[in-house]
């Protein structure tokens, strides 16, 4: 019998892969020395190995590492706007430095950050400076002059927010040039403002931003220079179907959807990332700007109905919580949210691993508990499938790991030393 070495050999697991195949009690996980999966799956069917390091898991639950397609890592909205402003910049990337950890505990192994990170963090992480998530980055937001992503204060002489810097463009060549610095300047992901939004000051959610014709023109750009992803900030309903026949990969927020919005995003394969948990967390009129808590009144219903109905209708989903505008460090009580508007928890799983993974253009490579694949996983000390709000506290993430190598280890005491 030919007996093969491996790095990590995880026993005992209830295991849900991502596929959106059913649970398999007594599974096995086995990762190779270059954080690669060589095994997943029953006990039974696993091949004899030697391994540098085996841990017991004694029935909990191993899940693929989650993806967070919807973060704002740079900032936190309960400092206020003018934070960046007013704090020594030393000062602020640690702040930054210690999100990014909280999100990695937290079982989110990649993020996609849609403005305010700047990719010296993306380098960082990438070379173990700090502790965080793989990192795709928008660098900065686009949208016409006043719109979402316009941080001039009336008056247009101060601009607040310096970390989620805009990228203002006008016109059909103008979004073209735009396109050209972004891609130029490391950006993973194209994002556009085709509405007005919650937090900014110069609009509303159903004003109309980036035009369907704009986004074709930043499509054609991006497929000239190797492809990238064009995710569409878009909260009222004309927005979202600009940006729909534009030929967007997502629509964020998504709070107007109506069923002429369902029937587009099913014909062109577009996913929904509604970020609920901006529309789940209490709101707290004395900490917000007025214009910014009358929006939010008036649209959280909207929302919850027009998701609910998305959901029902068998829309893709991606999930993302919109993090900065809400809290840190609780990304995965986004997929309770999603279950309280109507979608099976195995289907939230997935919406936070393999759809999510789809969406960023690497689910050759992650999303799943696959052989070939790498070895992004979370132990949890819950069942997702019976209370996948519990997901959403931190400490019933017990295990996190990147590529193989244990980030997070709440299981420490259990250990049995090697050897012993």
């Amino acid at each position: 019998m030919t007996i093969s070495s491996v790095s990590l050999r995880l026993t005992g697991a209830r295991l849900i892969d991502g596929t959106g195949a059913g649970p398999v009690p007594d599974a096995e996980l086995h990762v190779d020395e270059d954080g690669r999966i060589l095994f997943a799956g029953p006990a039974a069917h696993a091949p004899v190995v030697a391994a540098t390091v085996t841990r017991d898991l004694g029935g909990r639950t191993l899940l693929p590492g989650f993806i967070d397609a919807h973060v704002h890592l740079g900032f936190d909205s309960g400092n206020g706007p003018f934070h960046d402003l007013t704090t020594d910049p030393v000062q602020v990337v640690f702040e930054t430095g210690r999100r990014l950890e909280q999100t990695l505990h937290a079982g989110v192994t990649t993020a996609r950050d849609l403005a305010g990170l700047t990719l010296g963090h993306k380098a960082a992480v990438e070379q173990g400076l700090v502790a965080g998530p793989r990192l795709h980055t928008a660098v900065r937001i686009m949208s016409h002059t006043g719109g979402h992503s316009d941080f001039h204060l009336p008056g247009g002489h101060v601009k607040y927010h310096v970390s989620a810097s805009d990228e203002i463009a006008d016109t059909v060549d103008e979004v073209r040039t735009a396109t050209r610095r972004l891609l130029r300047d490391g950006a993973d992901v194209i994002k556009v403002c085709t509405t007005g939004g919650m937090s900014s000051p110069h609009d509303q959610p159903t004003d109309e931003g980036i035009t369907a014709d704009e986004i074709r023109a930043i499509r054609d750009e991006v497929d000239r220079h190797g492809g990238r992803p064009i995710a569409a900030h878009a909260q009222g309903t004309s927005g979202i179907l600009a940006a729909l026949r534009g030929g967007v990969d997502s629509v964020e927020h998504a709070y107007g959807i109506d069923d002429e919005g369902i029937d587009l995003a099913g014909e062109n394969g577009t996913f929904l990332v509604p970020t609920l948990s901006t529309v789940f967390t209490p709101l707290v009129k004395e900490r917000m700007r007025p214009f910014h808590y009358e929006k939010k009144v008036r649209w959280v219903e909207i929302t919850r109905v027009n998701i609910a109905r998305a959901i029902e209708r068998g829309a893709r989903f991606a999930m993302g919580t919109d993090s900065g505008i809400c809290a840190h460090g609780r990304n995965l009580a986004e997929l309770s949210h999603l279950v309280e508007l109507g979608m099976s928890p195995m289907d939230a799983l997935r919406a936070g691993t393999a759809h999510a993974a789809e969406l960023l253009r690497v689910d050759d490579r992650l999303g799943t508990l696959e052989a070939g694949k790498i070895a992004d996983f979370v132990v949890a000390d819950v069942d997702p499938l019976t209370d996948i709000s519990a997901l959403g506290s931190p400490e019933n993430v017990v295990v996190v790991a990147k590529a193989g190598r244990i980030v997070k280890d709440l299981l420490v005491s259990e250990r049995v030393p090697v050897g012993a």
